[in-house]
C-alpha cells in the first residue's frame, strides 16, 4: 500500500510510481499546477478592485467581507506556500485542511444558495474561477497529497473557529452599514428567529463536511494502494 503524505514522519517510503508520487514530498507537477492555480485565482481576484477603482459605489471592504473572497485567499496561500515550498509541518497541514474545508462550503453553498444571487462577481470567467474551479483544484489536493492529520474534535473545532467568527462579523457589522453579503445571512427580510435556527443548521452541515475533509485527506493513493495490495503478484 502507498500513500502521498505532505506530513512525511507518519508514512513510510514506499511509492506509487506510476503516478509519480512518492512519500519523499509531493511530486513536481503537483506542485506546478498548485502554482499555476494560485496565480490563476490571484488574477481573478485583484481584476474586480482594479476594474471598480473608479466607481463610486464599490466598497472595497464589502468585497473582502464575502466568505468567498477571504477563503480564495487562504486558498491562494496554500497554493502558492505549497507549489513552491511544500511544508511538511502538522500545523502547516492543517492550515491546507482549512483552506479545503472553506472552499468546499464555498462551492457547495454557491450551487445549492447563491447560482443565482447577485455575490458582486458579475464577471462570468471570475465566477467560475473562485466558486468553482479554486474549490474542486484545493479539495483534489488534499485527496491526492495526504495531510498525516488524525480526525480530533479538536482538529473540527479549529477548523470552525473561522466560520464561527465570520458569521459573529457579519451579524455585527451588518446592522451598522446596512448591507449584508448573502441572504441565508440577513436578518431584515427573515427575521432573527429563522435566521437562527438556518445558522445552527449551517454550522452543524460545516461540522459534519470538517469531519469528511479530515477523513478523506490522502484518499486516492490510499485507494490506489488498497487496489494493488489485493491484485495478485506477478
Amino acid at each position: 500500500m502507498c500513500a502521498v503524505s505532505a506530513y512525511r514522519p507518519r508514512f513510510g517510503r514506499r511509492s506509487c510510481d506510476h503516478l509519480g508520487m512518492s512519500s519523499a514530498g509531493t511530486p513536481w507537477w503537483i506542485r506546478g499546477l498548485r502554482i499555476a492555480f494560485a496565480v490563476l485565482a490571484i488574477v481573478a481576484l485583484v481584476w474586480i478592485p482594479i476594474r471598480s477603482i473608479d466607481d463610486p459605489y464599490y466598497s472595497m471592504t464589502n468585497f473582502f467581507s464575502y466568505f468567498t473572497i477571504e477563503a480564495n485567499i487562504l486558498g491562494v496561500i496554500v497554493l502558492l506556500v505549497g507549489g513552491l515550498r511544500d511544508p511538511a509541518g502538522r500545523g502547516w497541514q492543517a492550515l491546507r485542511g482549512a483552506a479545503t474545508l472553506y472552499l468546499l462550503i464555498t462551492g457547495i453553498v454557491y450551487a445549492v444558495l447563491l447560482a443565482d444571487v447577485d455575490v458582486m462577481l458579475t464577471d462570468r470567467w471570475i465566477n467560475i474561477v473562485l466558486h468553482r474551479l479554486i474549490p474542486i483544484v484545493i479539495v483534489a489536493d488534499w485527496l491526492l497529497i495526504a495531510s498525516g492529520l488524525r480526525l480530533s474534535a479538536r482538529l473540527i473545532g479549529g477548523w470552525l473557529v473561522f466560520p464561527f467568527v465570520y458569521g459573529v462579523y457579519t451579524l455585527i457589522r451588518g446592522p451598522i452599514v446596512d448591507w449584508y453579503p448573502y441572504p441565508f445571512i440577513d436578518p431584515r427580510n427573515q427575521g432573527y428567529g429563522k435566521l437562527t435556527i438556518g445558522l445552527i443548521v449551517m454550522f452543524a452541515l460545516f461540522a459534519l463536511l470538517a469531519a469528511l475533509v479530515a477523513a478523506m485527506s490522502g484518499a486516492v493513493p490510499r485507494l490506489i494502494g488498497r487496489g494493488e495490495s489485493r491484485s495478485p503478484a506477478s
